[in-house]
């Protein structure tokens, strides 16, 4: 039962890792202050938003960012915009991290797919020197790349946690 509890505590650390080193990434664009001009059709306005998406982020993008993403001594305020929904939970993304940390697994991210508004990252999470392949998806909002609430939500249950920011 202790390694059931362990794996649940690792995927949910997996979770903010992917989703903190995801958002990191895709805030940086200095060119995404200046407001997208506005259109009467329904063309135009489908082909602005698919503009107005974050850059989709590299594999070695995404690794660069995992330690920063999983370091506790980095202040949860900085970790808030990372996950779908967090602002229901400002603790939420300091929870998955202490998750992630106290399981004691590792992970990094090994391909990155875009899926219009939405990308999944696949993943070799290891734990207790097993090595699984694990998918987090990822949604633009605010122009930033977020974990999915959803995705966080479960495996937070996973690890027999709940959160606020987690419908019941």
């Amino acid at each position: 039962m202790k390694l059931r509890k362990t794996g649940r505590i690792a995927i949910a650390g997996l979770a903010v890792a992917a989703a903190l080193t995801m958002t990191a990434c895709g805030g940086d664009d200095k060119d995404s202050d200046k407001p997208a001009k506005s259109t009467t059709t329904s063309q135009s306005t489908t082909a602005e938003a698919a503009a107005d998406l974050p850059p989709v982020p590299t594999v070695d993008e995404l690794n660069a960012q995992l330690q920063r993403a999983l370091d506790p001594n980095v202040p949860n305020e900085e970790k808030l915009e990372m996950i779908q929904g967090a602002e229901a939970d400002p603790n939420l993304p300091t929870t998955l991290t202490q998750v992630y940390q106290q399981s004691g697994a590792s992970i990094q991210v090994v391909s990155v797919a875009p899926l219009g508004d939405t990308i999944s990252a696949t993943t070799n999470f290891v734990i207790n020197g097993q090595t699984n392949e694990v998918t987090v998806p990822f949604v633009a909002e605010d122009g930033k790349w977020k974990v999915q609430q959803q995705w966080a939500c479960d495996m937070l249950t996973a690890a027999s946690m709940q959160s606020p920011a987690c419908p019941a």
